[in-house]
């Protein structure tokens, strides 16, 4: 039988260098992977599933968007218990671009990408429903490829889980 829990809907919107704005929908798994309590916090494993649009606002933009679509496992260090439970988390993805041309003068290097990110948060709620938080994410092609720019990303998001 599944928990309440088990599956969750994120929303997210975020802001990078170069005014590129970004909103992100996902999907989160939580398997109910738990283990190493210490001082009332373990650590948990979330599996996500992105689609992010991007809005390249810059003046001479080749393209003013761009889809992104990827998978990532996240690290997460969690409050055993309480109506409002902090996190910290940490995870590295992959994803997929519609183009990698921005602007003339800036490029990605090809349309796979890596994700990674670090953030901080909290689930909350009677049945810890509800889940907010804040990420820094970075995207490049991990050197594979020349040129390798990167883009970072700050986004707030919130989640339902279900």
């Amino acid at each position: 039988m599944a928990r309440a829990d088990e599956f969750g809907l994120q929303f997210a919107a975020g802001v990078a260098d170069h005014d590129v704005k970004k909103a992100d929908i996902g999907f989160a798994w939580d398997p109910g992977l738990a283990w190493w309590h210490i001082g009332g916090y373990h650590f948990a494993v979330i599996g996500e599933a992105h689609a992010a649009y991007w809005n390249i606002r810059e003046d001479h933009a080749s393209r003013p968007d761009i889809w992104e679509f990827g998978l990532t496992p996240v690290l997460r260090i969690i409050k055993d218990a309480g109506w409002i439970r902090p996190y910290f988390e940490a995870g590295v993805g992959i994803r997929l671009l519609s183009h990698v041309r921005e602007t003339e003068d800036r490029t990605l290097s090809s349309s796979f990408q890596f994700a990674d990110m670090v953030g901080v948060g909290a689930q909350f709620g009677e049945r810890q429903n509800y889940q907010a938080g804040f990420r820094f994410q970075h995207i490049s092609d991990g050197g594979i490829k020349r040129p390798n720019p990167g883009i970072n990303f700050s986004e707030l998001y919130v989640q339902y889980n279900f």
